[in-house]
């Protein structure tokens, strides 16, 4: 028999539903407590920058049992994407569960099983209360990474504004001024070709490095996700605990991979134009395909050709008076800067021994299957690891955890099994694929598909494909996983004493 467990999750955006939908459905009472004022995470509308869209294709973001509506885009909108979340949440009845305008400021660690959790609402009192489980759901997107420069509060005073792009919200703050952004990510350059639509008189991205940027269509014809999404694109990449024949395999295979990615790298520096703009990066671009590897906004590239983009290699030295002061000397007059420096990894709420238990010294988080950590029981993560595919991702995570509480796994790990796969993925990180160390090693690119299998050998799901040439080359389809987690062994939590305790039944 499974007892009910009270269960609170921290954070409403995409993994927060999630799993909320999942701990529900499997009999268990949850509170969700959220700190904004609407649901959505990165994509409610007070958090999202005007021309948001998805870096993946709708067919692609979007949980495995509803698509996202067929009138939307490829690449939707943010506003499209909060309705599509909301629409989700409304569909199985989540929004009652979520206490909004909820800040949790503290997890305590209870003597005996469970948490408890110290939060703090609109009216600023706070209250305590104790959870058997606790999943935060707080994703890559919730700390902000906000750099400090000498001479900002002289720029303010002189009526300059700075702003982190999550708190750029108002296309038309843009208008008639001069705008520069630092950072060259998705966020970056999405804010500078915005600001060149809504009418900035100049516009200057400033940025450390040029970083490989993949187009929607690779040479103008072909989705990338049919290149990038796919198992044939995962099989270049040598994961964490190959042995010896795969190694044995990836070496053999290298002189074709290696021809692979310089082909990729030479059709990007033409279809770009890369080498004439400065704007061709140094390293290789398979040891860029992590998830700091962003899609490029289209046009971005045509309006630093243009002029109508100034781009500066180098970052932000100081501020003097109206100008920012870059580190290579030069003076751009600015108006407004745009902080495009995304977020930290970082869980502040939790206690300086847990978050010892947790975070190595360098930043690396210990977590087994990117979602359990054996010396904190009763805690557990969804969506803390980025992704390409952060709703499948985040829905096969919480399938997989509440199973896990529940001790229903069909290969419930060990705390032995638990610690020698953790020590492994981090010496992996530290020693071969450096790339996977960013956010905190939890990035499950560009191993999807094998990631993904994991979660649902450990739920008791057979995932090979009937068919090889689609298992191969089919990009990830979020339908199919629906299925496969439908024939999941089902269960459902029963209150002691109830006249269905103890028996299986599908949730």
């Amino acid at each position: 028999m499974v007892a009910p467990r009270t269960v609170c999750v921290i954070g409403s955006g995409i993994s927060g539903l999630a799993a909320a939908k999942a701990f529900r459905e499997r009999g268990h009472p949850v509170t969700v407590m959220e700190r904004g004022p609407d649901l959505g995470g990165v994509w409610e509308p007070s958090r999202s920058y005007p021309d948001v869209r998805t870096q993946t294709p709708k067919d692609i973001y979007a949980f495995s049992e509803m698509p996202m509506p067929a009138g939307y885009p490829e690449w939707p909108a943010g506003a499209q994407v909060h309705a599509y979340l909301r629409a989700y949440a409304e569909r199985f009845g989540l929004v009652p569960a979520i206490r909004f305008g909820c800040t949790v400021t503290s997890l305590k660690k209870r003597s005996g099983p469970g948490w408890d959790v110290t939060a703090t609402g609109t009216d600023g009192v706070p209250t305590t209360q104790a959870f058997d489980f606790v999943a935060i759901c707080t994703g890559q997107f919730s700390q902000k990474n906000f750099p400090v420069h000498p001479g900002a509060e002289g720029f303010r005073a002189g009526g300059g504004t700075i702003l982190h792009s999550s708190e750029h919200t108002d296309a038309e703050t843009v208008r008639g001024r001069r705008v520069v952004v630092l950072g060259y990510s998705k966020s970056a350059t999405d804010v500078a070709v915005s600001a060149v639509k809504h009418g900035a008189a100049a516009v200057t991205i400033v940025y450390r490095d040029p970083a490989w940027k993949i187009p929607y269509f690779l040479g103008g014809l072909v989705n990338f996700k049919r290149i990038l999404y796919c198992r044939a694109a995962e099989a270049m990449f040598l994961p964490f605990d190959a042995g010896p024949l795969r190694r044995l395999a990836q070496r053999l295979a290298a002189p074709l991979v290696w021809a692979n990615w310089r082909a990729l790298e030479a059709l990007l520096t033409v279809q770009f134009g890369l080498k004439r703009k400065g704007l061709r990066p140094a390293t290789r671009i398979e040891d860029d395909i992590h998830c700091n590897l962003s899609i490029e906004t289209p046009g971005f590239y045509a309006m630093v050709g243009q002029g109508r983009i100034a781009a500066h290699r180098g970052t932000i030295a100081s501020y003097d008076g109206n100008d920012v002061v870059l580190t290579g000397g030069e003076r751009v007059p600015a108006d407004l800067v745009v902080m495009a420096t995304g977020w930290r990894q970082d869980i502040p709420i939790l206690e300086g021994a847990d978050r010892a238990r947790l975070i190595d010294a360098d930043g690396q988080y210990r977590l087994y299957r990117m979602m359990v950590n054996p010396d904190l029981p009763d805690l557990g993560f969804v969506g803390f690891n980025s992704s390409f595919a952060t709703n499948l991702s985040a829905e096969l995570g919480a399938a997989w955890l509440v199973r896990y509480m529940d001790g229903r796994l069909a290969r419930q790990p060990t705390r032995a099994r638990m610690e020698a796969e953790i020590a492994r993925s981090l010496t992996w990180r530290r020693t071969e694929r450096p790339a996977a160390a960013h956010y905190g090693g939890l990035c499950i690119a560009p191993y999807h598909n094998r990631h993904f299998g994991d979660l649902l050998g450990d739920i008791g799901v057979p995932t090979r494909e009937a068919n090889p040439l689609t298992a191969l080359f089919a990009p990830l389809r979020p339908a199919v996983y629906a299925r496969l987690l439908a024939r999941a062994p089902a269960y459902r939590a029963e209150p002691a004493g109830s006249p269905a305790a103890g028996t299986v039944r599908a949730a």
